[in-house]
C-alpha cells in the first residue's frame, strides 16, 4: 500500500470514528441551560417560581423521559447587554453553556462563532409547521446557519392604559388614538387635567427601541430594518430622523414622569400598576403581570404610527426568544434532543399557558390555552395589521444594539440630538456592517 493509500485509509478510519463517537455521545448527565429570563419565571423577591416557569416544567418532563438526564437551568441577568457580554466571555473561554435561550436576530446571530448550525436537526414536519425561522438564520437568508429555535409567535409593543385613571382624565379611549400625535395630544389633555400621562422608566433606552420601531416601521413597512442591515436602506434614513424627532417629544412635551430617564425599565410595570400614570409603552411580556394587578381595569392597543403614514396599521414586534446549541458544549447530541422536545406543539402550547406573553407559533397551535384578555385583544389586533416591523434590536448585531440602546436613552432627556444619534448609528453600521 503506497502512501496515497494508507493517508486515505487513515483519513476514512478517522471520519469512522468521529461519526461514531458523535452517533454514540453519551446522552446521560447534566445539561446546562444559561436563560436570561426569557422562559423561566421568577416571583417578585427574584426566586425562580418552578410551578409557573416554563423552562422549568419543560426541564422536568424531558428528564422523566430521559433516565439519568440532569437539565440544570441558570437564570442570567435580564440586562441584555451585560447578558450578551457573559456570555461571549464564557465562550471564549469554551465555559459556557450547553443551550442558551436570548432574543432571536442578531442577539443571536452576532454569536454565530459560538453557536451550532442545526441546520438537520429538525424534520421536515417540524420546520414547516413553525414560524420565524428566518429570524434566526444568520444573515436572515434562506441559506443562512441555522442559529437556533424560534420559540413563540413573537411579542409586540403596545401602549398599556389604566382605564379608572383616564377616566379620571376624562379621557375616552373607546376608540384608541389613530396616530402617535394623536396619542400625544391625548397625553397633553391628560396632564391638563393633573394626571402624569405616561410612567415610564428608560434608563437604558429600551422604550426608544419600540417606539422607534413602530414609527419608523410605519414609514418604511415590515422589512425597514432588515433593509437597512442588508444595506438597501440607509441606517440614517429621513424615515428614522423623523421617528427620532417624534421620539423625543415624550419627554420634551413634560408627558412623562419627570425622572423617566433615570428610571430602570424592570421598575416601569410596578409604577403603573401603583397607578402612577395613565400610560405605559411596553409588550406583551407585561399581560400577566398586569391583568393580575389590575384585572379589567387595563387597556391596550398597538403604539400608534406617524400621521400620514405609509403602514398606518404598522405593528412592531416578531419573534422573540431564540433557543440555541454552543458548538463547544459536550453535550451536543443530547442538547439536540431536548431542543426537538421544546418543538413539539404541546409544549409550545404550555409556554403559551403558563407565560400568557405571546400566541404560539405552531400551525397546530390550541389557541384555547390563550386565556389572557389583553393576549387575546392583542392577537386580534395582529391580525388587521398591514406591517409586522422587525424591529432594529432584533435585526442588527449585538454592537450596534448596544449603541442603538444608549443613544434611545440619551436622545430621550435631550443630551442627544436625534441627528447626532444618527449621525453614531450609520459610523456603528458602516464599521459592523461593513465588516460582513
Amino acid at each position: 500500500m503506497n502512501f496515497r493509500k494508507i493517508a486515505a485509509a487513515l483519513a476514512s478510519a478517522m471520519l469512522i470514528i468521529g461519526l461514531t463517537t458523535a452517533c454514540t455521545e453519551d446522552k446521560t448527565g447534566t445539561l446546562l441551560i444559561w436563560d436570561a429570563g426569557l422562559l423561566t419565571k421568577s416571583t417578585d423577591d427574584g426566586k425562580v417560581d418552578t410551578a409557573k416557569s416554563f423552562l422549568h416544567v419543560a426541564a422536568d418532563q424531558f428528564e422523566q423521559q430521559h433516565p439519568g438526564v440532569t437539565v440544570e437551568i441558570v437564570t442570567t441577568t435580564g440586562d441584555i447587554s451585560a447578558n450578551s457580554a457573559q456570555f461571549q466571555a464564557a465562550s471564549i473561554a469554551g465555559n459556557g453553556p450547553d443551550v442558551r435561550t436570548a432574543y432571536t436576530g442578531g442577539n443571536t446571530t452576532s454569536f454565530a462563532d459560538f453557536l451550532l448550525d442545526l441546520d438537520g436537526t429538525f424534520d421536515e414536519p417540524t420546520t414547516a409547521d413553525l414560524a420565524g425561522w428566518n429570524t434566526v438564520r444568520k444573515g436572515y437568508t434562506e441559506d443562512g446557519e441555522l442559529l437556533g429555535l424560534p420559540y413563540g409567535g413573537g411579542s409586540y409593543f403596545y401602549v398599556f392604559y389604566n382605564k379608572k385613571k383616564a377616566a379620571e382624565a376624562g379621557l375616552d379611549l373607546t376608540t384608541p388614538p389613530a396616530t402617535w400625535e394623536d396619542l400625544l395630544d391625548t397625553a397633553d389633555r391628560a396632564k391638563g387635567a393633573g394626571q402624569t400621562p405616561f410612567w415610564m422608566g428608560n434608563q437604558e433606552g429600551y422604550v426608544g427601541a419600540w417606539v422607534i420601531a413602530a414609527l419608523t416601521g410605519g414609514e418604511l413597512g415590515g422589512t425597514a430594518f432588515t433593509d437597512m442591515f442588508n444595506g438597501t436602506v440607509p441606517v440614517d434614513d429621513p424615515a428614522m430622523l423623523k421617528a427620532y424627532h417624534a421620539y423625543t417629544e415624550l419627554f420634551s412635551r413634560k408627558l412623562t414622569n419627570p425622572d423617566a430617564g433615570s428610571i430602570s425599565n424592570g421598575d416601569a410595570a410596578a409604577g403603573f400598576v401603583q397607578g402612577k400614570g395613565i400610560f405605559m409603552i411596553s409588550g406583551g411580556w407585561d399581560n400577566t403581570v398586569l391583568h393580575e394587578a389590575l384585572g379589567d381595569d387595563v387597556g391596550v392597543f398597538p403604539i400608534p404610527v406617524l400621521r400620514g403614514a405609509r403602514y398606518p396599521a404598522a405593528i412592531a414586534g416578531g419573534p422573540n426568544v431564540a433557543v440555541s446549541i454552543t458548538n463547544y458544549s459536550k453535550k451536543q447530541e443530547l442538547a439536540k434532543d431536548f431542543l426537538r422536545f421544546l418543538a413539539r406543539p404541546e409544549m409550545i402550547d404550555t409556554y403559551v399557558k403558563l407565560f400568557q406573553v405571546e400566541p404560539s407559533n405552531s400551525k397546530r397551535a390550541d389557541a384555547s390555552v390563550i386565556t389572557n384578555p389583553l393576549l387575546k385583544t392583542e392577537a386580534e389586533t395582529l391580525k388587521g395589521a398591514d406591517a409586522v416591523v422587525f424591529p432594529y434590536d432584533n435585526v442588527m448585531p449585538q454592537a450596534m444594539i448596544d449603541l442603538f440602546y444608549k443613544v434611545n436613552a440619551s436622545t430621550f432627556i435631550g443630551s442627544t440630538t436625534p441627528e447626532e444619534a444618527l449621525k453614531q448609528l450609520k459610523a456603528a453600521a458602516d464599521t459592523e456592517l461593513g465588516q460582513r
